[in-house]
């Protein structure tokens, strides 16, 4: 080999090198579909609420893992449904060691019919890993309160009874407990596997 040719064959090692170094420094890095929270982040407000056992739920507890959580009722008729079918199939599209470190978190806004035990008993339907909550009234508007939670009973004339208009979004807690992402209603189930994907790195 000449000359020439080495001196080429460096340049162009040198120009791949300097390419594959400006990429990982200036490329622009993936984002999140979701509504994101400004840093510095919020921390998720504590959570004490009852299970379905009897026992007591915080969600301090669930540190090292990522949240999920739902505001619902058992007997909404749409939103809640949809909502839960759709988090089941973004923690299908994960692997199993990732999955496992996604709880989901369906806490009630209508505790006047739903116990504990009706709530897991209803979210047992999309997921039996998924955790259901309830409690007293006063200990669920302080939840609903620190969450920001929107909650309005409305009488209604069918044989259901009364509706719940509510708040129908999605949070998302990161592994230090933290306040994340937001997923709206009808999120697309892909932006919400995007998102756990980009928490669980």
């Amino acid at each position: 080999m000449d000359r020439k040719t080495l001196l080429i064959g460096i340049g162009s090692f040198l120009f791949i090198v300097l390419v594959g170094v400006a990429v990982m420094f200036f490329a622009k890095p993936a984002s999140f579909r979701g509504t994101t929270y400004d840093e510095p982040y919020p921390v998720a407000p504590e959570i004490e609420l009852t299970r379905s056992d009897g026992n007591s739920f915080r969600l301090s507890e669930m540190r090292g893992d990522v949240v999920l959580i739902f505001f619902g009722y058992t007997s909404c008729p749409d939103v809640c449904p949809t909502t839960m079918a759709e988090l089941k199939l973004a923690l299908a599209e994960l692997n199993a060691e990732d999955a496992s470190q996604v709880k989901v978190l369906f806490v009630t806004v209508d505790p006047e019919r739903d116990t504990p035990e009706r709530v897991q008993e209803y979210i047992n339907n999309f997921n039996p890993a998924f955790v259901g909550l309830s409690g007293k009234l006063d200990d669920l508007q302080k939840v609903w309160q620190d969450y920001g939670v929107y909650r309005e009973v409305v009488q209604g004339t069918s044989a259901a009874g009364y509706i719940v208009d509510h708040t129908a979004r999605v949070t998302l807690i990161d592994r230090q407990g933290n306040m994340r992402v937001s997923f709206g209603f009808a999120t697309p189930v892909e932006d919400v596997v995007h998102d756990l994907k980009l928490i669980l790195k």
